[in-house]
């Protein structure tokens, strides 16, 4: 493959397929990315805010222009995939998973700015907030949820150019999917894979995700575009595994020695990941493999994870 610059905007991929890019790829900095054919084309996720969704449909109208959008997909419901989704063309069927339509529609656009807004939970996250996710403007979002939701797989055509929607979850979220492109041997692989950021388990099991690893190498696609950081190719596969594996394994260690999670998350030396960007989610990827240990453990809502990770990463600068 040859490399594609990790710069922001829209990049071709070659045989009427484009990434829109978005460094540095952390909290909230998704990718996306368009397939064309016959004179229309496919969209794959909207971004964390209308701002910058318009930014993105404004880089793409030169191809758009020749192929308009006719449909789209979000590859999970997390909303750095999903607020601009408003901005999509009226009339067009939107895909997702049930389970990623289902978690998109319990989100409310205004909870989510006021917690990243709250000065009620802590100077810590207070700081980590404005540093995270300062730069997002989530004024004027009205949700959007898909209106064509499959489990499984589902074939959607593309002008003649078949794409096939397959589910890999729960892993990362309760609704995950890729988008596989088998005549250009593209995937689409949304949060399944981080490249140069760290996996966060929103959802779980560790065992899901590790098995969809193996599933997108399967398919042996020349190009992955991940949801977060640069374009990649298959060997981004065992990077996230490596982390998932390690990081199962060195809780499940504290797990049985009787150490509780913040103190597991704590303990787990990273250094091995020094390279990854985001490494406080350390914190909830253990909160969520204690509760995989043991299910009878309370669920933490997401509020209570980001204060977590925010006292974590002030305890670890």
């Amino acid at each position: 493959m040859s490399p594609i610059a990790y710069e922001r905007g829209l990049h071709e991929l070659g045989e009427g397929l484009f990434a829109y890019l978005q460094p540095h790829g952390g909290w909230g900095w998704s990718n996306a990315g368009l397939v064309t054919a016959d004179g229309t084309s496919l969209l794959i996720d909207t971004l964390f805010d209308l701002r910058l969704t318009r930014e993105m449909l404004d880089a793409m109208a030169k191809v758009t222009a020749r192929n308009p959008i006719g449909a789209a997909v979000n590859t999970h419901g997390d909303p750095d995939h999903c607020f601009g989704n408003q901005l999509l063309p009226r009339g067009i069927d939107l895909y997702a998973t049930s389970a990623a339509a289902k978690a998109l529609s319990g989100v409310r656009p205004a909870l989510v700015a006021g917690m990243f807004a709250s000065d009620d939970l802590g100077e810590d996250f207070s700081a980590f907030a404005r540093r995270c996710f300062g730069a997002f403007d989530f004024r004027d979002i009205e949700l959007r949820v898909a209106d064509k939701t499959f489990d499984s797989s589902l074939d959607v055509l593309v002008g003649d150019r078949v794409l096939r929607l397959i589910e890999l979850g729960p892993a990362h979220t309760a609704g995950d999917a890729i988008v596989h492109v088998p005549d250009a041997d593209v995937v689409f692989t949304g949060d399944l894979i981080f490249v140069d950021g760290t996996p966060l388990i929103w959802e779980g099991p560790v065992a899901t995700w590790l098995a969809a690893c193996e599933q997108i190498r399967l398919l042996d696609a020349r190009i992955l575009v991940p949801g977060h950081g640069p374009v990649s190719d298959a060997s981004s596969i065992a990077e996230v595994e490596r982390y998932l594996t390690y990081v199962r394994d060195e809780a499940r260690a504290r797990f049985d020695a009787g150490m509780d999670a913040d103190a597991a998350a704590d303990d787990i030396d990273l250094a091995d990941f020094a390279g990854l960007g985001d490494p406080e989610r350390i914190v909830a990827n253990v909160h969520s493999l204690y509760r995989e240990f043991d299910p009878s453990l309370p669920a933490s809502t997401v509020p209570e994870q980001f204060v977590r990770m925010a006292r974590w990463a002030s305890r670890h600068r």
